[in-house]
């Protein structure tokens, strides 16, 4: 038995397959060793690097004077956190209230069009599936561009068409503090595709068995989303709950879109980071502040994957 094994694999061609999954591997490590050079050198070096400068008081223009601070910038940003007049503060609780606002419209809004589109009485299903998906492809440049044009307080055509001769009274414009709020959540659900089809593919692979056993129990369409489509697609909307908040905090980047998930470009307290980097030129303290912006990101999502097993429907029983 033995010598016969040793004759089959003697005479089998697995030697030669075993040379070619290594030259596979070879040309497929060929080939994705641009994004690992970019990887390494413009993501994890750079993650690595400002690490070390949030433990520095390293100011851009004066570079050679640097001193290891400890955690002293940490002090400052959470004694900033808590007084009244703190930069810091004020964006982080910026931010955080542009979060609870924006990510439940982008969750129901998604939760929504996926709703409407997934019916089986709706014509040119396809088209309208593109249509939604589209915007999320445009550049945020240009949406912010049309949205500007859109909303200006003079010239825009929300004033002049739509809420002057309706008696309303004018939108202050983009600029001001309420207005800019509305703009971001206005390009935040320009821009829902990606989570559209998330939550329209999980919608697909909800057997039909369900909604027969629920309409026959007596349920209503209603009845139906709320007890049977949202706790089966719950692992999507979890999905989707996870990349938005990290997108309104930090921003990430989802199907090759060129801008953030949310849609809403760049949060206020990244803004804030740019401000200290580039205007004050304290990079040392810049960092710590995106290393602080980080932690908050962190701690948010382990809460998020804690709590899923309470909410979050698994058919296998397995867990985020």
């Amino acid at each position: 038995m033995i010598a016969s094994i040793r004759r089959f694999l003697s005479k089998s061609n697995l030697r030669p397959r075993t040379r070619m999954e290594r030259r596979e591997a070879l040309v497929g490590l060929v080939f994705i060793s641009p994004w690992v050079v970019g990887l390494v050198l413009l993501k994890l070096i750079p993650i690595v690097v400002s690490l070390g400068f949030s433990f520095t008081d390293f100011d851009m223009l004066h570079p050679g004077d640097t001193e290891f601070i400890g955690l002293r910038n940490y002090a400052h940003i959470l004694e900033d956190l808590f007084s009244e007049d703190g930069a810091a503060g004020y964006y982080l609780f910026n931010t955080v209230g542009f979060a609870i606002i924006s990510v439940p419209a982008q969750l129901l809004t998604a939760l929504g069009l996926a709703v409407l589109l997934n019916s089986q009485r709706l014509a040119a299903k396809e088209l309208h599936r593109t249509l939604v998906f589209l915007p999320s492809v445009v550049p945020g440049a240009a949406i912010a561009f049309v949205w500007f044009g859109f909303l200006d307080p003079t010239t825009g055509w929300l004033n002049r068409l739509l809420l002057e001769p309706l008696g309303l009274p004018p939108y202050p414009g983009p600029m001001s503090e309420a207005g800019y709020n509305l703009f971001r959540v206005i390009t935040a659900l320009w821009s829902i595709g990606p989570g559209f089809l998330i939550m329209l593919g999980a919608m697909r692979g909800v057997p039909p068995e369900l909604y027969e056993a629920a309409q026959v129990a007596g349920a209503g369409p209603i009845m139906r989303l709320l007890t049977v489509t949202v706790p089966i697609i719950s692992p999507a909307i979890f999905f989707s709950l996870v990349i938005n908040l990290v997108s309104v905090f930090g921003g990430v980047t989802l199907l090759d879109r060129g801008t953030s998930f949310s849609g809403g470009g760049q949060s206020p307290f990244d803004f804030y980071i740019g401000q200290v980097m580039f205007t004050s030129h304290q990079l040392g303290y810049a960092a710590s502040l995106a290393w602080m912006m980080f932690i908050i990101m962190l701690v948010t999502t382990i809460t998020l994957f804690a709590t899923a097993r309470y909410w979050v429907y698994y058919p296998d029983g397995d867990e985020a």
